[in-house]
């Protein structure tokens, strides 16, 4: 009956207990299956595998097990309780109901054989039997659950009595008092818990906190209680790892206490054990310890069966609960396990950091709970991998400190003060947030209160708290009558600095517990009786317990460590910088632990503060000097560090250490230091952090940023911030931000008034936090932006937040993108917008929404004033222009109604941007009907909007139905469709200048149409012909379209011919483009023959190539036929309206498409230009061309470029000269390019001929003689750059006299040698005509022969570097000595030794006339003057000239023939009156014509200058001196100037370059008296100051033939310039005038321009580089008028800007008959640029025009190259050295060809690319008198650089 009572129990056990039982071996079913086969070992169960769901196989297992019998039922179920780790309740009941002691045979069998197989995975691990105190080694399992239920009351007594509420106080640590500071209850603390998740993603990343790790844009951190840290701990056999943290002074040791007190009194069922295991205890253990040791022998032993007690806590992991306390302590270095997946043997010792590792990896108690508390600094990175859950404690909030505060005063009568005075002083609530502050701030405030003082005055400083806790701990401990603060100080100084040097050589150690030795007697008496050390138990292993000390709180150790370097007489400041350092908020992996000095750096600098210096004066028994030297030692620091690149938490550190200083300089320079700008990232801020920030920023006196990313923060922090002053930017950025911190931030933005700028992004808010915020944004005054991008706003939020905001006056802008928005927003957004009146863009694209204000305050309406300022306010509203963009935001051609409603409305847009939507053809077509109605100012974008022809038809008709649309641009393939406007003011404007210009009021509506010019570009839209046709229709209603734009449409040869058809329907158009269009040669023809049949064709530009490229350009003037009938019109300035220019490229022109083109073209008769570029044109198709020049009657220039020619291409091209008596000029270069120059009528004028670097050789010359015969009226042959060799040129030079050139033979680098040389010298004596020849064998290879029809005299002979040798010396004279009529003979550098010039001074001779012969070579700097001198008398005719430069080498001798002998007898008497010997008679006989004397760069000796002073300047005939850059000293320039007294003819005198001075000068002015008849005085580049000019303006004033005078490079100032200022009106002769780089400024330079206005007679005036500045320019523009001969002026670099520029300009255009003017580096200013410009026609005669360095831009670039084109004879223009870009280049390249004499064009050092040169070297092609287009340090890639230059050796790039 037992045994079925027994069975009964058993099955409604089982019953109960089954779902229980069947999930716990769901995780081990092949560990049942084992069981079930050793059961059942005769049964078949192969049954089970064909059953698939686990749950279901244990299931049958059981069932088969329970229908196998009672005996075997109950003997398989308690082996599962004795081998399988269940829940405690289940294994309690399956225990009693199957009954317990010792199993049978057949059990123990079992069991045995259970053994041998392998154990079942964690969590249901098979279960061994240690050994225990049974007497008979084994032990029931009731027993072993009794041993392990009285150790669990063990430890639930412990921890009672050490941490219940009813213990004696310190009763469990050795009798000790606890100290009164600490005792007080405990308030529950505020945590906030973050998902794990975050965290392990982020552990191996850079961080700021460990804070900052969980931050989750998707996460928000809550506020949890601590039980429900272990809400979610459930049996699931895996290590649950939970991570808590907190800043310092945060109570987590406490909050720890508080855990295991209230799972003593079972507030936490689930766990059966707890251990509490402080790190800081645990750094006293060396050894290694097992599992066992660290929880029996560290906590508590059991009373007995130690080994079933461990078994059972083995067995019962999952319902315990380890706590390890203060991480950050441990002094150890904690490592992940090397084989996380092993478990380690149970009993095999491990070090305390291996020991934690495990139990974190769930390889110690597998299923167990870990609670780790720490610092928020370094931890193991595994740690932060394998938290499961992460909470920190961030302390009080104001409502727990008010908590705290009623049970810290509950006893006192002054409670409800206290608490009043915590609330009301703000920094003192955010010191309290923190509890270890609180407690610290509520003893000092019982302390002050209890003395009954009539005002209050807690510490300002942390530091200066702690300070006053010690004291106050001191006065609680004395009698009533002891004396004062100071005196108990001195009492017990000994002691405190004992504890001091206790606590830094802790610190030092990184030891925070000490033991009795190691504290002297009298400090432990003093710290333990005022409550500064605490005294606990400390177990070292199983050892006895032991008295451990350790200060209150870490921060107390901190304070007191602070405290000893400031008062110990061994600490200087070099030491405390070097221990002083800000603390980061991370470590870098690889980085050791730091000490523990989380406080250190910020009691320092409290430390640092006036407030403390007699605190430790008295404590150092030192002078507050000493004391003060030390403090500034930490300022210093500080100071320092501010000027570093922080990190937000160490911005934050340092805000702290200078708030604890109360330095107002010190924060001062701090906050002027840290860029105005701070930013914050990933850390937790607490509002005393943020107090600290707030204390720098208002002592700055700058506006800064504020920035916070990612930052958890109280609300709290929001009130602190309100009271900063200097913020202009506010930043928050993160998920945790929601409606309630908008609320609580709402409260504070008034407060801060210098507001700006707010973002709040990537938050959390709605529609009710922005409906608060809204409500107080108008009160700040200052707030032009607001953020708000990505939070969580929805669609019926934003019909509200245009109306909420507009009333915020300056506002110019609100973000809301990545909002959750949809279409209906979209539209209500719109709607909102064209009704707010201060809204000026509406910008919605996808998830971006930005709506722009206008910022400007609403104004009060004067009563007085009421009815003018509506109307003013009414004219506002219609003026603002709206701009409104959405794009990409789903609408389709349903919202297309609701958006034509908008755009008909009241409201003025801007713009409107409806790209990427899907409006398709229809929503376009109700657009399109409502854009009359509509004010669009700019432009409407409906691009990407998914439509087709239909589409863009109905937009194209919108050209014609709305007035002021001015431009319509679509692309079917790109999917674009722009429609741009005119404004109504423009249209307004435009209309009535149309109208006025017609005279002509009511032309209708036709006529209003045609006002506009209008553009229409169609491209990339491949039109079907269907659609083809359409397109026609409509744009046959486009009667004003000025610019048509068809490119890449496919039309082929037929559509391009329909839409030509078009032309004379549209007479306003100017532009037609028709590229890549897929055209043939056929439509090519067709094209041309629009030349004939419309007039106003200006030019056809085709290209056939790769590109196609169809571009026809009209004439502007031709709008009508109405108006060009009437005349209202001008014709071109510059062309008549039938002229037109052809230009056809890469197409291939066969001969007889040549004749076809051709006979087209011959019927249009105002056809000027031809141009056929890269065509590969044959040399028949050539020559088809030239025949048919011709019939091109109006051609004026036909171009063949890039067209490789044939060197008998290149003779047809030489004969059309005289295939078409039009032809002027016929260039061929390069054999690539050809341009052929006609005149408009046939007429005698002369012709020219370039074949340049065309490859003629000796083979052509034949030939091409026989061309140039036929053409009498050739006036230039140029033939450079050929291979003619010395043959080819005698051949040609033999048929000179045929040829007829008459100007100019170029024969340039054609390989010649010095026998070509003496065939080019002999043409000097054979043809009468050639007038020069010039020839150098240089790598210049000049070769050029001039000639001249009239009868001139004149022949010369230049001649350099000819390299002669003697054998070509003889040849040379001979040639010489027949050229009779030879006048001048140039030698540079031709290998002229002192013989053979000898030679040659012999040889040449003539009858009558003058012969100069100038040689330059090396060897004349080296030679004598008394050598030269003698040389120079060689020659058989007088001397008449001698010239000696010894710098060039140049000795130059003139003779005048027949030679005339001076009588013996004279030269004689002069020789004797001179002094000289008798060997200088031939040399004065020779010289007695002299007329000429110049020398340079010579050092005369004694003789020399007795010959100079006494001879030379003696001669009757002398007129002209030179003596230049020569040493002269005083004594010799007093001999020089003595014998210049005896020149009374002299007409030149040139003393530049001497270095004279005033007294020089002075010395000098006697001689100019005698000199009657000077008419040049150069005295430039010497000393000449004031004083000397003085003298100087005396002298001239008997010079009445003075016609120039060079006083450049001197020094002469305002005195001596007002004396020549004076004088320069009486010299009526006076022509040229050179005060260039002297000293003058605005005084002088005023004083001047007035004298000029007299000086009617000056043709030169140069005052460059002189500092006259506006007022001159603007006096001289009033004086030019009347300087009616005046030819040359310089003005350059003399401070002239926008100001005295325009005025000058004016004045300048008054002088016509300027030739040449320079302006350079002056900043004129755009305005007298322009002015300038303008007048440029005026300068009939201007040939050089000088503008460097002006600062002219493509501004004014159009202005200035139209007014240069309108000079007729310009020759050089220097633009260099300014920013002309492109589009300067495209504009002088414009006008080359108009500008027939330009030379030279200087464009070096300006902007002009790749576009612009090309442009130019195109227009260069055309203008052959351009020498040279200089475009050095251009932005011009060397690639084109190097074609260019191929193309055109005219284009310089190089500065050489």
């Amino acid at each position: 009956m037992q045994l079925q009572m027994e069975d009964m129990d058993l099955q409604r056990a089982i019953a109960n207990a089954q779902p229980q039982l069947v999930e716990s071996l769901s995780h081990v079913p092949e560990w049942l299956l084992m069981k079930a086969k050793c059961f059942l070992p005769h049964m078949d169960l192969s049954h089970v595998d064909g059953i698939t769901g686990c749950k279901e196989k244990v299931l049958w297992l059981l069932d088969t097990l329970e229908n196998a019998g009672p005996i075997i039922w109950k003997q398989f179920i308690q082996c599962v309780c004795m081998e399988c780790s269940l829940p405690m309740d289940l294994e309690i009941e399956l225990m009693s109901a199957s009954g317990e002691g010792n199993l049978n045979q057949k059990q123990e069998a079992i069991a045995e054989a259970s053994t041998q197989s392998p154990s079942p995975p964690t969590g249901l691990g098979r279960r061994r039997h240690g050994s225990n105190s049974h007497p008979n080694g084994k032990m029931s399992k009731q027993q072993r659950l009794d041993s392990a239920g009285r150790y669990r009351h063990l430890i639930i007594a412990s921890v009672s009595q050490r941490y219940g509420n009813g213990r004696p106080a310190g009763a469990a640590v050795l009798g000790q008092a606890q100290p009164p500071a600490f005792s007080q209850a405990f308030v529950n603390l505020v945590i906030r818990q973050s998902k794990a998740s975050r965290l392990k993603e982020r552990a191996d990343k850079p961080r700021e906190d460990l804070a900052g790790m969980q931050e989750a844009e998707e996460c928000v951190d809550t506020a949890v209680k601590v039980s429900d840290l272990f809400e979610s701990v459930v049996s699931s056999g895996t290590t649950r790892v939970i991570l808590l943290f907190g800043k310092p002074g945060m109570g987590k040791t406490m909050l720890m206490h508080r855990l295991c007190q209230k799972w003593a009194e079972g507030a936490l069922p689930q766990f059966l054990f707890t251990f509490l295991f402080e790190f800081r205890q645990l750094n006293l253990i060396s050894r290694k310890l097992t599992l066992k040791e660290l929880l029996f022998d560290l906590v508590l032993q059991p009373e007995d069966s130690p080994d079933a007690v461990f078994q059972h806590l083995l067995e019962n992991a999952q319902h315990m609960l380890f706590i390890f306390d203060g991480l950050d302590e441990f002094v150890g270095n904690i490592d992940q396990p090397s084989s996380p997946y092993v478990s380690p043997v149970l009993h095999r010792p491990m070090s305390i950091s291996e020991l934690f590792a495990n139990f974190c990896f769930g390889r110690l108690l597998p299923g167990c709970t870990v609670l780790v508390t720490s610092r928020p600094k370094k931890l193991p990175n595994f740690l932060l991998s394998r938290a499961d859950l992460l909470a920190e404690i961030w302390g009080f909030d104001h409502e727990k400190v008010e908590e705290y505060a009623s049970h810290y005063f509950h006893q006192h009568s002054f409670k409800e003060q206290a608490i009043a005075h915590l609330k009301n002083n703000s920094k003192l609530l955010s010191m309290c947030l923190i509890p270890a502050l609180c407690c610290i701030v509520c003893v000092c405030l019982e302390y002050l209160l209890r003395k009954r003082l009539s005002k209050v005055e807690l510490p300002q400083t942390m530091t200066q708290f702690y300070i006053k806790m010690l004291l106050i701990f001191i006065s609680k401990q004395q009698t009533e009558g002891t004396v004062n603060e100071d005196t108990q100080l001195n009492h017990h100084r000994t002691a405190i600095l004992g504890l001091c040097d206790l606590a830094l050589k802790g610190l030092e150690e990184k030891k925070i517990v000490f033991y009795v030795n190691d504290i002297p007697e009298h400090v432990k008496e003093f710290a333990s009786l005022h409550g500064l050390l605490t005294v606990f138990e400390v177990k070292r292993s199983d050892s006895f317990p032991e008295a451990g000390h350790a200060f209150v709180h870490l921060s107390l150790q901190e304070f007191f460590a602070a405290l000893n370097l400031m008062i110990n007489n061994a600490v200087d400041g070099n030491y405390l910088k070097k221990k002083f350092s800000l603390k980061s908020k991370w470590t870098l992996k690889n980085e050791a632990r730091t000490e523990f000095m989380e406080n250190f750096h910020i009691f320092l600098s409290g430390l640092s503060s006036k407030e403390c210096r007699t605190f430790l004066t008295q404590l150092a028994e030192r002078n507050q000097v000493w004391v003060r030297d030390k403090q500034a030692a930490i300022l210093q620091s500080l100071k320092k560090m501010a000027a570093t690149n922080l990190t937000g938490p160490k911005i934050i550190e340092l805000c702290h250490c200078t708030y604890e200083t109360q330095d107002l300089e010190l924060a001062q320079h701090v906050g002027s230091q840290l860029n105005f700008k701070y930013e914050f990232r990933n850390f937790r801020l607490t509002p005393l952090d943020v107090s600290a920030l707030v204390f720098i920023i208002n002592c700055g006196r700058d506006l800064t940023h504020l920035d916070f990313a990612g930052c958890p923060m109280e609300l709290d922090c929001l009130e602190v911030l309100a009271s900063c002053k200097n913020i202009e930017r506010l930043s928050f950025r993160s998920r945790k931000y929601g409606d309630e911190f908008a609320a609580a931030l709402s409260k504070s933005l008034p407060k801060i008034k210098s507001l700006k700028k707010l973002e709040l992004t990537g938050g959390s808010i709605t529609a009710l936090g922005l409906t608060g915020l809204a409500q107080v944004f108008p009160n700040c005054l200052q707030l032009e932006e607001i953020n708000l991008q990505d939070n969580r706003l929805r669609d019926q939020d934003m019909g509200k937040v245009i109306e909420m905001l507009s009333r915020v006056e300056k506002l110019k802008m609100i973000d809301l993108s990545h909002n959750d928005i949809s279409v209906k927003s979209v539209l209500t957004l719109a709607k909102g917008a064209t009704t707010c009146p201060n809204v000026t863009e509406l910008h919605i694209r996808k998830d971006t929404i930005m709506i722009y204000f206008s910022g400007q305050p609403r104004r009060v309406l004067r009563s007085s004033n009421l009815r003018r300022s509506e109307h003013k306010k009414e004219n506002a509203a219609q003026i603002r222009n709206l701009k409104l963009r959405l794009q990409d935001c789903s609408l389709n051609s349903q919202h297309a109604g609701e958006i034509a409603a908008l755009l008909r409305g009241s409201a003025h847009f801007s713009e409107v941007d409806l790209s990427g939507n899907q409006l398709s053809d229809e929503g376009c077509r109700e657009l399109a009907e409502s854009l009359p109605e509509a004010h669009i100012s700019k432009q409407l974008d409906v691009s990407n909007n998914q439509i087709s022809v239909d589409g863009v038809c109905c937009l194209l008709n919108a050209v014609n139905t709305c007035l002021n649309v001015v431009e319509f641009e679509a692309s079917l393939h790109h999917q674009t469709a722009i429609l741009k406007f005119i404004g109504d003011r423009e249209f307004a404007s435009t209309h009535s200048r149309n109208i006025s210009r017609s005279g002509d009021q009511s032309g209708g509506g036709e006529s209003q149409k045609s006002v506009l010019s209008r553009k229409i570009r169609l491209t990339d839209s491949r039109f079907p012909t269907r659609d083809l046709d359409k397109l026609c229709t409509m744009l046959k209603k486009c009667s004003s379209v000025s610019e048509l734009d068809l490119s890449n449409n496919a039309l082929g040869d037929q559509g391009v011919g329909k839409l030509v058809g078009l032309l004379p329907e549209l007479k306003a158009v100017n532009s037609l483009k028709l590229s890549g269009n897929q055209i043939s040669l056929s439509a090519v023809f067709g094209l041309a023959q629009c030349l004939s049949a419309l007039d106003h064709i200006k030019s056809i530009d085709i290209s056939l190539g790769n590109t196609q490229s169809v571009h026809l350009t009209f004439w502007e003037s031709v709008r009508n036929s109405s108006t060009r009938s009437a005349g209202k019109f001008p014709a071109h300035p510059q062309h008549l309206e039938n002229d037109h220019c052809f230009r056809l490229r890469e197409c291939t022109v066969s001969p007889e498409d040549m004749d076809t083109l051709c006979q087209i073209l011959g019927k249009c008769t105002g056809l000027i230009e031809l141009e056929l570029s890269r065509n590969a044109l044959s040399d028949q198709s050539i020559e088809r061309l030239l025949i048919s020049l011709p019939l091109l009657h109006s051609l004026k220039l036909l171009s063949i470029r890039n067209n490789k020619f044939s060197p008998n291409c290149t003779l047809l091209l030489a004969n059309s000269l005289n295939l078409c008596e039009r032809i002027r000029e016929v260039e061929v270069r390069s054999s690539e390019n050809a341009f052929l120059h006609l005149a408009g009528r046939i007429e005698s004028q002369e012709t020219s001929c370039r074949l340049t670097d065309c490859s003629i050789g000796q083979n052509e010359v034949e030939e091409l003689c026989r061309i140039l015969e036929q053409c009498g009226r050739l006036a230039e042959l140029d033939l450079s750059g050929n291979q003619l060799g010395n043959e080819g040129l005698r051949c040609l030079l033999d048929r000179l006299l045929q040829v007829h050139v008459s100007r100019l033979l170029n024969l340039s680098h054609n390989k010649i040698s010095q026998d070509g040389v003496l065939h080019l010298i002999n043409t000097l004596s054979t043809y009468r005509n050639v007038t020069e020849v010039q020839v150098s064998l240089c790598s210049k290879a000049i070769s050029l022969i001039k000639f001249t029809r009239e009868d001139e005299p004149r022949k010369i002979l230049r001649l350099t570097e000819c390299n002669f040798q003697p054998e070509h010396l003889p040849k040379l004279f001979s040639l010489l000595q027949k050229c009779t009529n030879l006048t001048e003979y140039i030698s540079t550098n031709n290998n002229m030794t002192t013989r053979a010039v000898e030679d040659l001074l012999q040889a040449v001779r003539k009858s009558l006339g003058t012969l100069r012969i100038s040689i330059e070579e090396q060897w004349v700097r080296n030679e004598s003057i008394a050598s030269l001198l003698q040389m120079a008398v060689h020659p058989h005719g007088n001397v008449t000239e001698i010239t000696i430069s010894k710098d060039k080498g140049l000795l130059r001798v003139g003779m005048g023939f027949p030679h005339r002998m001076e009588k013996m007898e004279s030269v004689v008497s002069r020789l004797n009156q001179c002094g000289l010997e008798a060997k200088h008679i031939h040399f004065l006989q020779k010289c007695t014509q002299l007329q000429e004397l110049s020398w340079s760069h010579v050092d005369l000796n004694n003789a020399e200058e007795a010959m100079l002073a006494g001879v030379l300047l003696t001669l009757p005939t002398l007129r002209k001196f030179e003596l230049t850059s020569s040493s002269v000293t005083p004594s010799r320039m007093g001999h020089l100037v003595a014998a210049l007294q005896q020149c009374h003819a002299i007409e030149e005198l040139n003393l530049g370059s001497l270095g004279l001075d005033d007294t020089a000068i002075l010395m000098l002015v006697p001689g100019l008296h005698k000199m009657p008849l000077l008419k040049r005085l150069l005295l430039n580049n010497n000393n000449i100051g004031s004083e000397g000019c003085s003298h100087l303006a005396e002298a001239l004033k008997s010079a009445p033939h003075m016609e120039e005078i060079n006083l450049s490079h001197n020094k002469i100032e305002h005195a001596g310039l007002e004396k020549i200022a004076m004088l320069l009106p009486e010299m009526q002769n006076l022509k040229r005038v050179n005060l260039s780089s002297n000293s003058i400024g605005p005084a002088g330079g005023e004083r001047l321009a007035e004298a000029l206005a007299r000086c009617r007679h000056f043709e030169e005036l140069l005052l460059a580089r002189n500092h006259v500045g506006d007022r001159t320019a603007a006096r001289l523009s009033l004086s030019l008028p009347s300087m009616c001969h005046l030819k040359i002026l310089h003005l350059q670099s003399n401070n002239i800007g926008s100001l005295g520029g325009t005025p000058l300009a004016k004045g300048l255009v008054e002088c016509q008959q300027l030739e040449e003017i320079s302006l350079s580096e002056n900043s004129f200013g755009e305005g007298a640029i322009r002015t300038l410009s303008e007048g440029l026609p005026r300068f009939t005669r201007l040939r050089k025009m000088e503008l460097k360095l002006c600062g002219i831009s493509d501004g004014v670039s159009k202005h200035l190259a139209l007014g240069f084109s309108r000079c007729p004879v310009i020759e050089e223009i220097i633009l260099s050295w300014n920013s002309l870009g492109d589009e300067g280049a495209l504009e002088l390249a414009t006008v080359l060809p108009r500008m027939a004499r330009l030379r030279v064009l200087d464009l070096d050092n300006n902007r002009i690319a790749a576009r612009g040169a090309k442009k130019l070297a195109e227009e260069l092609a055309t203008c052959c008198r351009i020498q040279v287009i200089r475009l050095w340090s251009n932005p011009v890639p060397k690639n084109i650089e190097e074609s260019l230059t191929k193309q055109d050796a005219r284009l310089h790039f190089s500065f050489f």
